[in-house]
């Protein structure tokens, strides 16, 4: 029983079959038994989906458009009934789906905030003992007493939210709603989900935010055309779905394979990180007294350049360009993977290229362990190269910054991609392929350094 109790939603095998009409009058044919013939074609928003959410979770659910995050939690909800499978919720669910969903467009913001705790299974006297904390949050001023259909997108976020979050629930559902209200109101509500978490209350939450996801999950799931690919750390499920995004998933989290596979060969992820050391060690053997300085001086080059490599880097790419070599170095040529917060460096990457490509763009961008993207560049916003490259040929590319980060652990990610026929296309992407510590003997508030110049006087 104890176990159970640690359940919050247990979905099991949920299949969503939609069956789409062209013209309403064969929906009332069929509905009549007037016709035998088949008058719609299916649409499988959620194939065989199972998912188990424990108490005092935050699970964030990502995928692409139409892949049937919203109609999942719709099901979770009992908004919509699946067509097989069963979900079973322990505690009180408030959910905030679609704007302005259970909403009265003729009655005022108050009438509604009674309405909407009505029909979630509070009294009138409980919900008037709240009002003061809902209105408070929602700070929509006098517009409260103007009928809703006047209200803005932003105005409908608010009052739903403030009421969703203030009628003490267990868990909280939340789908893709925080992107209509503006910053301040966005800071608020995600500094609520803390408040929550703290609590040890589930959330459940859909988003493309994927710094949100990253943030504050504690899991997440990625669902594809209906198939959940996998679950698992944000970082993990968010690195797998930008290759979902670019049409290059492999299925290597138990998804059903029918996305297009693109990956490099197995033999290329496993030369990764301490590859020119290994071909070092090989070439050298036992030096002779004659090559000895030559073949030393190789091997220190080698096993810098494998300095901070992650040796399971995530890779993929269509192989058009190869990345063959990365490294950080200080401000005096040394290799490095540390390094003093105000300091300058320098992020190299080495690209061959297997075709001719009209205008690659070479990036890299820097996150944090939690899989936050705080930084990075290529150089088409730096305007720094936009020329056609032949098969063959070879390029470097240097990255040098000021390094005003925070005291901590760092993953860069490499990247070589393009514009095929005004396709976005992948050439090779390497994901947190090194690592950058920053040491800091003065840390502020955030993700970097303000270098605030103080005067008190």
């Amino acid at each position: 029983m104890s176990e159970q109790r640690e359940v919050a939603i247990e979905v099991k095998n949920i299949t969503k079959l939609y069956k789409l009409y062209d013209k309403n009058s064969d929906r009332l044919k069929e509905a009549l038994g007037l016709t035998k013939e088949k008058k719609y074609h299916e649409k499988l928003a959620l194939n065989n989906i199972n998912l188990t959410v424990h108490r005092g979770e935050t699970v964030g659910i990502i995928g692409t458009n139409g892949s049937g995050k919203s109609t999942l939690l719709k099901i979770i909800t009992g908004v919509l009934t699946p067509t097989s499978g069963s979900v079973e919720v322990d505690g009180r669910i408030s959910a905030l789906l679609e704007l302005g969903a259970g909403f009265n467009m003729e009655y005022n913001g108050i009438d509604n905030i009674y309405l909407n705790g009505m029909m979630i299974g509070f009294s009138r006297e409980e919900i008037k003992s709240r009002m003061d904390a809902i209105l408070d949050f929602a700070d929509i001023g006098e517009y409260v007493y103007q009928p809703v259909k006047t209200y803005s997108s932003g105005m409908f976020v608010r009052l739903a939210f403030a009421l969703n979050i203030n009628i003490d629930p267990e868990i909280l559902i939340v789908d893709e709603a925080l992107s209509v209200g503006d910053v301040f109101f966005q800071a608020k509500c995600y500094h609520k989900f803390e408040e929550f978490k703290k609590q040890g209350k589930t959330i459940l939450f859909v988003s493309h935010d994927l710094s949100s996801i990253s943030k504050y999950c504690d899991r997440a799931v990625l669902i594809n055309q209906g198939v959940k690919l996998g679950e698992g750390t944000p970082k993990e499920m968010i690195d797998v779905y930008k290759q979902v995004l670019v049409g290059q998933y492999t299925n290597n989290l138990g998804g059903d394979g029918k996305d297009t596979v693109n990956l490099l060969e197995d033999e290329d992820i496993k030369e990764r990180a301490g590859r020119d050391v290994d071909e070092a060690d090989s070439k050298i053997g036992k030096p002779s007294q004659k090559n000895n300085s030559k073949q030393e001086k190789a091997l220190r080059q080698s096993q810098k350049n494998a300095v901070g490599k992650n040796p399971n880097v995530l890779e993929y790419g269509d192989g058009s360009a190869k990345i063959t070599n990365y490294y950080i170095t200080d401000k005096n040529g040394n290799t490095i993977s540390s390094i003093q917060k105000g300091d300058e460096c320098s992020i190299h990457m080495s690209v061959e290229f297997t075709k001719d490509c009209a205008a690659p763009i070479f990036a890299f961008t820097l996150k944090n362990i939690l899989g936050i993207e705080i930084s990075g560049t290529n150089t088409m916003f730096e305007k720094a190269f936009l020329s056609p490259v032949k098969k063959g040929e070879c390029k470097k590319i240097t990255f040098t910054q000021k390094v005003d980060l925070q005291g901590g652990e760092y993953l860069i990610s490499f990247g070589v991609t393009g514009y095929e026929q005004e396709n976005f296309t992948v050439y090779h992407r390497l994901y947190d392929a090194l690592n950058l510590t920053v040491i800091s003997d003065k840390n502020t508030v955030g993700y970097y350094d303000m270098n605030s110049k103080v005067i008190v006087e």
